[in-house]
């Protein structure tokens, strides 16, 4: 019976050492709650990691996918550092619940586009590092899902600065008027913005572009009538050579010129129209001079000496008041 209880408790203590203890080929601080996995040969994110550690390093080893829920086991994490992997894939939530995590370091992998959230409770991340991979743009939804952002990298990837990063170009500009800290965007296409700063690009050259307010209608409703593809213009804003594709930022049609022969039509239609109303106007003082004089005349020849003279009707009352 002794025999027997001793095996349990010696079984349970085993298996929490087990549950605690730190993978194999990784090397547990508890002083410092710091799990070292860098440089292990690792090809995915190692299992039974203590649930009590606060930084893990995971930087130089070949994991290639980041999966869901990658780290529910390790709550309490403040740091993580996964960089110089082979990473080209970060699932949707791979950072769910890590509500203390402050540094996220994804730098020197493989990653070709990064989901719409890391998870519902990463909003305390303030350092994020991407550079040195493979993105074309990021979603502006996730970097505003990351409100405590201090300090963001970008350098270092093939961004496309057409109007699928129009949203990060706005976000870009907020995060540093906020005085937020940033290595820049700079654009690899197309071939007219390469090596160009995004926040250089002028707004002008994305005045097309919508600001994904309504969702993409299927590829077949965007087939165009080979007359306008033959109207499209080569040539952007500013005599600048196009995106190449309609599938970046289409420039905004320029107003057309008026035509010279129109404005001088209207001007010559407005003088015709000001010159007889002039004439008319004049017509009409003349009309006016020639019947005041008229009436004057016949007033001083017919009117004159009835006045003078007056009848003896209008003269009794005046004589008669002499009187």
């Amino acid at each position: 019976m002794a025999e027997g209880n001793w095996l349990l408790i010696w079984s349970v203590t085993l298996l929490a050492h087990t549950a605690h203890s730190c993978p194999e080929k990784c090397l547990c601080h508890k002083a410092s709650k710091t799990a070292d996995c860098k440089n292990r040969g690792f090809t995915e994110i190692p299992a039974r990691l203590p649930p009590e550690i606060q930084i893990l390093q995971l930087q130089n080893n070949r994991i290639w996918r980041i999966n869901q829920n990658a780290f529910t086991a390790t709550p309490l994490l403040k740091i993580l550092d996964l960089s110089n992997n082979s990473i080209s894939s970060v699932a949707l939530g791979a950072f769910q619940k890590l509500r203390y995590l402050q540094e996220l370091d994804l730098s020197s992998n493989s990653i070709i586009r990064l989901p719409e959230t890391f998870g519902n409770s990463t909003g305390n991340i303030t350092l994020l590092s991407v550079k040195h991979n493979k993105l074309q743009k990021m979603e502006r939804i996730l970097l505003e899902s990351l409100p405590n952002l201090k300090v963001v990298l970008f350098k270092d990837n093939p961004w496309q600065c057409n109007c699928n990063i129009f949203g990060m170009k706005l976000w870009l500009e907020s995060f540093l008027y906020r005085g937020g800290i940033s290595d820049g965007i700079i654009c690899s296409a197309p071939g007219v913005r390469k090596g160009k700063d995004l926040l250089k690009v002028p707004y002008e050259l994305f005045g097309a572009c919508a600001l994904r307010a309504a969702p993409v209608p299927p590829a077949s409703s965007h087939q165009w009538p080979s007359s306008e593809q033959r109207a499209w213009p080569k040539h952007g804003p500013h005599g600048e050579p196009g995106d190449g594709s309609r599938g970046g930022c289409e420039p905004k049609a320029r107003p057309r010129p008026v035509s010279l022969r129109h404005a001088i039509a209207t001007v010559v239609i407005t003088g015709v129209v000001c010159g007889v109303v002039c004439l008319m106007m004049l017509a009409a003082a003349v009309y006016g001079c020639a019947y005041a004089a008229i009436t004057a005349r016949y007033h001083k020849e017919h009117l004159g000496p009835v006045r003078q003279h007056g009848t003896p009707e209008e003269k009794e009352p005046f004589e008669s008041s002499m009187a």
